[in-house]
């Protein structure tokens, strides 16, 4: 996160009042007012395979791009395909299968996809460029939360870790089916629940872990936070996968990164650590919500997401401080 913060110092300011969220706070995604009570949410993201199967791939990166889109409160409008792929394997079928399977999610977000753009590059990768509208004044941001707020997650940690396992032939056939399940499964339920219980701070866990993306909230917000990693779920098999050195590259460095704003309380495991850290795929929404609000939001969310589990609370103290206990 520190390299990249580095790299987008060089994009300039933005100046026109219209632009509701740009690069500044690092949120999901961009926010551009078109109207009074409505405003376009906007983003982009693709990635190499992270699973053997096209089809699951396909859906997996489908699920993660529109995640930004809920991320922000939004709802999705359109899509247009993003594709790196060889040339010399088209004929393989295998990018109809990707293709098909980003179809498939978007088509359970009630969403029609109206085009994109491909290059023949000799590593696939798909994603998605994703158009979505909020009402401004119901936008969930990284930068609206406040001392008091308790954190919620709505999906298990440890895609990361699974990934890694599959690449190495480790992950168990029943822990890879989950996790691909999970990844797949859209955050459209979890941005419902936290509307219905009107929350204004969220964020989805991707690639700087649950640990990173709390902390690019926390200073956006102004706070500080704390986590309890035993409230934490993390999928199953996770667990030992870590413990046997499936651990991504992007986990240790985001592990690394971390580590000046990190208090670790005694009794925190070093497995608890690197799933928090662990550098997910389509992960779930971490809604911060007023404590007076949290029983709803845990109802709202039964049925509608993966997870529902009360993780840490948002504090007075140094922006993007975060104590693991």
């Amino acid at each position: 996160m520190a390299e990249l913060t580095q790299v987008l110092r060089q994009v300039l300011p933005v100046e026109d009042p219209n632009a509701l969220v740009g690069h500044a706070t690092g949120d999901d995604a961009a926010v551009y007012r078109i109207a009074e009570d409505r405003a376009l949410v906007v983003t982009a993201d693709f990635f190499t395979p992270i699973v053997d199967d096209p089809y699951d791939f396909g859906r997996i990166a489908a699920a993660n791009a529109l995640s930004d889109i809920y991320a922000m409160g939004g709802r999705p409008l359109f899509a247009l395909n993003l594709v790196g792929f060889p040339r010399k394997l088209l004929g393989e079928g295998i990018l109809d299968e990707i293709l098909r399977g980003g179809s498939a999610v978007t088509r359970a977000a009630g969403i029609p996809t109206l085009g994109g753009h491909s290059i023949d590059d000799a590593e696939p990768k798909y994603g998605l460029v994703a158009i979505g509208e909020v009402d401004p004044a119901r936008m969930t941001t990284n930068a609206a939360g406040r001392p008091g707020d308790v954190l919620v997650l709505t999906k298990p940690l440890g895609s990361g870790v699974v990934a890694t396992a599959v690449k190495a032939g480790a992950a168990p056939s029943e822990v890879v089916a989950e996790a691909v399940e999970l990844m797949a499964t859209l955050n459209r339920g979890a941005a419902e629940a936290a509307a219905v219980v009107g929350a204004r701070a969220a964020t989805d866990v991707t690639g700087f872990g649950l640990l990173g993306h709390l902390r690019a909230l926390a200073r956006a917000s102004g706070v500080s936070a704390v986590v309890r990693a035993g409230e934490v779920p993390f999928l199953r098999g996770a667990e030992p996968l870590a413990e046997a050195g499936h651990v991504p590259g992007g986990t240790r460095r985001n592990l690394e990164d971390l580590a000046p704003d990190l208090d670790v309380g005694a009794g925190v495991r070093d497995v608890d650590l690197t799933l928090l850290a662990d550098a997910q795929t389509s992960g779930g929404l971490l809604i911060a919500v007023a404590p007076e609000r949290l029983p709803a939001l845990l109802e709202a969310l039964e049925g509608r997401a993966p997870a529902a589990a009360a993780v840490g609370v948002l504090t007075d103290g140094p922006p993007g401080r975060i104590r693991v206990e």
